[in-house]
């Protein structure tokens, strides 16, 4: 929670590049906080459901069969983990990006105006995408994290600390978040389309050729920087902090 508050900016200023609009007509620099209670509300149950899975899943699958198919194991703890965080994720996702690109609107109005005009759906708009987004996003992350740190141990002969599961956690989000960028954009045209729309139908693939044809590749790949900014940043924080208290509670 403390990630998503800090680095809320970085996630304005991306979302409001990657918006059908513009940057400029989104908000630009103006209320880049728009939307934050809805990420402070859901950011922790949501980190909770992801590591919850990603663990137990982790233990279900971890066999002495399986100790050459670790980085497996990681990429399918990792996918259960994001389907399960995802039905709490997206609905907040939902309400903060529609928040972030009208910064006149409160967050509590938009979500009242989503749930009447769509009902609750509304608030799910975009959750296979998302689970497009994220799934493959944790397929490179979580097995580069647990790779980088195995090598790190490897050579200096001991379980590396916590700053250096950072250091791998910020290499392994910021890596993730550039090859997965073009799925974020889809994620972001498809949540902010308006009713009726072709992109409310949610087609990952019919939004992605919608950008191609109206901005090529930069629009594909709009956002990236703030993007990889903002994981690596929050993948240090995050996944340091995370393997730190872990040791410490076991």
């Amino acid at each position: 929670m403390c990630v998503d508050l800090i680095l809320f900016p970085l996630d304005t200023i991306k979302t409001r590049l990657q918006s059908p609009q513009g940057f400029k007509k989104a908000g630009g620099f103006r209320g880049i906080y728009a939307g934050v209670p809805s990420i402070a509300v859901g950011s922790f149950p949501n980190a909770s459901a992801f590591f919850v899975t990603y663990e137990y899943a982790k233990s279900i699958l971890h066999t002495d069969a399986s100790l050459y198919f670790t980085p497996v194991t990681h990429m399918l703890a990792a996918s259960l983990g994001e389907v399960v965080a995802c039905l709490i994720r997206v609905p907040s996702e939902v309400v903060k990006q529609r928040a972030q690109v009208s910064p006149s609107s409160s967050t509590l109005r938009i979500l009242s105006n989503t749930v009447y005009e769509e009902g609750i759906l509304g608030l799910y708009r975009g959750y296979k995408s998302t689970v497009l987004r994220e799934i493959p996003f944790s397929l490179v992350q979580f097995p580069l994290w647990e790779c980088l740190k195995d090598l790190w141990s490897w050579k200096q002969g001991h379980v590396v600390d916590s700053w250096q599961s950072a250091v791998c956690g910020a290499f392994a989000g910021g890596f993730a978040a550039a090859v997965t960028t073009p799925l974020d954009v889809a994620k972001t045209r498809i949540m902010l389309a308006k009713t009726g729309s072709r992109n409310a139908s949610g087609a990952v693939l019919s939004a992605l050729c919608e950008v191609w044809k109206t901005q090529g590749i930069s629009g594909l790949f709009a956002g990236i920087v703030p993007r990889i900014s903002s994981i690596s940043l929050g993948g240090f924080i995050f996944l340091g902090t995370y393997d730190k208290i872990r040791r410490l509670l076991s």
